[in-house]
Parts: C-alpha cells; structure tokens; sequence
C-alpha cells in the first residue's frame, strides 16, 4: 500500500494559537503508520502489551530526566511519588521473565528537559523483544520495518552496516578506542566547544553529532553495532578472544535514516547482578551532577534474578521516523499539538 495525500486543514487557522502544530497528512501518515507497525508484528506473532506509564522507580541513566508525580490516594496503595516512563523497556522485560515471549509496544513515553526543533517532552516510541535473538539479528528486522515504512511514501533506502570503530575511523580519522583525548578533540575545535567536566564518552557522542551523523545519506540506513563498553547502557558487553588485542565491545547497535538517529537496540544484559551495579554507578554519576537519584527498579532486578531469557531488544522513535519520511527536521510538523501548543 501507499499513503496518498489528502486535504489539508480548513483556511484560516495557520497562525491560530489553538490550531495542530502538525499538518493533516503528517497525522494521517501517523495512522498509516500505526497500522503498518501492528500487521507487520502481528505477521511475525510477536504480542501487543501495555505497561504502565506511572512507576514507583525511575531511570536512572545520567542523560536522560524523567518527570515526577504525587499521588493523593490511600498509603496503602504504594510509594506516593511515581515515575513518567521514559521508556517501557523495565515492566517489558518483566513480562519477559514471566515467560510472555516476543512482545512490542507502542505507546507514549516522556522525557524532562528535552524540548526544540527534534525534541518533545512527550513522544511516542515504538519497543519490542526477540528471546533468541541477537542485537545483529535483531538490527536486520529494524531495517526491514524502517524498509516498510518508507515504502508507504513510495521510498527505499540504501542500508549500511558497519561497526562504531570503522564509522569513526573513516568519518572522523580516529580511532574511537585507541586515541588520545586530544586527538578526540581536535575535529571539533572549530565548533568552539566549552569541554570543561565532558568526559571521553561524551567527546565521543560530540564527534559523531557534529562530525559523522550531520554527512549520512538522506537516502540511506546505517546501523552502528558494538559500541564502546564504556557505552553498554543495558547491553551484555563482549571480550576480545584471548591473545586478541581488540578491546571489549558492548552488543547495542544504533539505526540513523539520513541523519536521523531512528533506534537503540541491546543483545540484552540478564546479569541481575551487573545491572544493579551499573544502576547504582548511573546513581553515582547523577549524584556528582546535583541531579536527582532515581529510586532502582527492584521488580526488573528481581525478574532478572529469577531468570530473564536470553534475548534482544530495540527501542524506536516513532516521530523522528515519520520526520525522515516527510523529510521535515521539525518535529512539531509531525504531532498533532507539539509541547507549545499542547
């Protein structure tokens, strides 16, 4: 099938303030979308879940805010504050371990602070699970959905794949795990960046915004796959073969449509214990910032204690995908009331 354009809003209501950010076509693309998303996991028997939005525990990871909310009701009914889900990556693993099997959802997740021209507090993202798989198996099924997606807008895309060191030894001439801070340094001078408390990941993430992501192809996928270990997030981390000298390496791989960073996706970690280390060392990290310290999530750590299966997850943004297919880098233009208006 194929999206056709239709009509677009009645006249006079561009600069109304109570008016849709978005334009017709870019809602009712959504739909389309929404739709193709479901048949496609429908085909390959992978199960549609809702999980809560509301949490007791947070996210804990150093770059990403969550919003708080109290709850008035009866003390008995659990902790008062509670979490806006950043993503629905914990209660899906949870379903996980209980033995639901492959699962997506498609729901709205929310993230504090993070609002301009690709941004909105609110978003919707697009999360499923394989048990078995991969994060390679797992990137090749990203592409295909990406692949299916395009094809509603009469589009195909080139695909790419290639690991973190060789994107950065040809997009940036350095090796992202051998070179020295200054030599990490150096490509972004000209930008005339204030590096005082950035740590060697982050001048790694200013490299690939400002030097390798901004020169992709419009017309082509790239998968990004074994990042940095420093970078495993909740990613199993794999060693080098013994004599080897190549360093470990994290199972994640990242997808970019253009210059889009479309999705996140982990051969995933079900080490309880590692993952309550690495929840409390993100803990650390925020503690050093002044930032406010999520409380862990301890039913995920349980249901990995209890024995999550072995499998791959992968994260998408539902609004920077539908940005790439209408080639527009304004994410208002793709939501029905963007955060000014909503």
């Amino acid at each position: 099938m194929r999206f056709q354009p239709g009509p677009g809003w009645r006249d006079g209501i561009d600069d109304a303030a109570w008016a849709p950010s978005g334009t017709r076509d870019a809602l009712r693309l959504r739909a389309w979308l929404r739709r193709l998303i479901r048949e496609f996991f429908h085909a390959r028997d992978v199960l549609d879940v809702e999980t809560p939005i509301l949490s007791a525990a947070g996210n804990t990871e150093p770059n990403i805010d969550g919003f708080r909310a109290d709850f008035s009701g009866h003390v008995d009914a659990g902790s008062p504050v509670r979490w806006l889900r950043t993503s629905p990556e914990y209660p899906l693993k949870r379903l996980l371990a209980a033995g639901v099997g492959d699962c997506y959802e498609l729901g709205r997740v929310f993230r504090n602070g993070e609002a301009g021209g690709r941004h909105n507090p609110e978003f919707t993202m697009l999360e499923w699970y394989r048990v078995g798989w991969d994060h390679l198996r797992l990137a090749d099924e990203a592409v295909e959905l990406v692949q299916q997606a395009l094809a509603l807008v009469g589009r195909r895309a080139d695909v790419v794949s290639t690991t973190y060191r060789g994107l950065f030894m040809e997009g940036a001439g350095v090796d992202p795990f051998t070179a020295s801070d200054e030599r990490l340094q150096a490509p972004l001078r000209e930008f005339g960046i204030d590096g005082e408390g950035l740590s060697r990941d982050d001048w790694l993430d200013l490299l690939m915004t400002h030097r390798i992501q901004p020169y992709f192809p419009a017309d082509r996928i790239t998968v990004v796959h074994d990042w940095p270990a420093t970078q495993c997030a909740l990613a199993k981390i794999r060693q080098p073969a013994i004599g080897s000298d190549d360093p470990p390496v994290a199972e994640r791989f990242e997808l970019y449509l253009g210059g889009f960073e479309l999705a996140n996706g982990y051969h995933e970690l079900t080490d309880a214990a590692e993952q309550r280390a690495r929840f409390e060392r993100d803990n650390r990290v925020r503690a050093g910032r002044g930032a406010v310290q999520p409380p862990l999530d301890e039913h995920l750590l349980a249901a990995l204690a209890s024995g999550m299966p072995a499998c791959a997850g992968v994260a998408l943004g539902i609004e920077r995908l539908l940005m790439a297919m209408l080639g527009t880098d304004r994410i208002a233009d793709v939501l029905a009331f963007d955060f000014a208006r909503a």
